[in-house]
């Protein structure tokens, strides 16, 4: 399960606002970049499901530059529901269903969401352990759909190698307070989804230092 940390302004904290809205500054900064992507590679049209959903703020900008896409949020911890709830009824989009209940990091849940055309994934992987990353590349795999593409987007080593100073930091403070989780390594990430049965696209630089992972799974 996601652990709730003490972390920085950069990472995925959210404070609430009016309406029962949370705002999470870090989703503010990249969503822009991360809906410019999938307007690039997403399906013209098809299911969507978003795994751990956040706030709400990334899928009503993804419905909105997607409208013939439907979109399925989804998040573990119930104020973080609510609060995707409170940005649905705001920008009453007709292609976004009600948050459901999801934990990404169990088993087992792949195959109960099964028929996906695209699933998108943000800021997660380096939040939780590397058992748990890979369950949950897996149960991805499982829920696409032949032809579906999976995005998983957020910080990540280089190989090995942490590439910035502020990546270095911030991994450390994981670490420190749970030695289970920190960046993932690209190329491991990469061989999990293939693993499931995925085909590796080539990953995207994003923003900030971050990275796009991509693969898609075979018709």
């Amino acid at each position: 399960m996601p652990r709730r940390l003490n972390l920085p302004d950069s990472a995925s904290v959210a404070t609430p606002e009016e309406d029962g809205k949370l705002f999470a500054p870090s989703a503010a900064r990249n969503v822009d970049a991360i809906t410019a992507l999938l307007s690039e590679i997403a399906p013209a049209q098809g299911n969507a499901l978003e795994i751990a959903s956040g706030t709400g703020q990334h899928v009503v900008h993804f419905a909105k530059t997607l409208p013939d896409i439907d979109w399925q949020p989804t998040e573990v911890d119930p104020s973080r529901r609510a609060s995707i709830s409170a940005y649905l009824a705001e920008a009453n989009l007709p292609n976004v269903s009600a948050p459901i209940e999801l934990d990404a990091t169990a088993s087992d849940w792949g195959i109960k969401h099964a028929g996906q055309d695209l699933i998108t994934l943000c800021n997660l992987l380096h939040l939780v352990s590397e058992t748990e990353a890979k369950t949950l590349v897996a149960e991805a795999a499982s829920a696409l759909a032949p032809g579906g593409l999976l995005m998983i987007y957020g910080p990540f080593k280089r190989g090995d190698t942490l590439t910035s100073d502020g990546d270095l930091s911030f991994d450390e403070s994981l670490r420190a307070q749970d030695p289970e989780i920190g960046y993932k390594s690209d190329e491991t990430v990469q061989r999990w989804g293939e693993t499931a049965g995925l085909t590796r696209l080539p990953p995207r630089e994003m923003p900030a230092n971050n990275l796009a992972l991509l693969w898609r799974k075979p018709v």
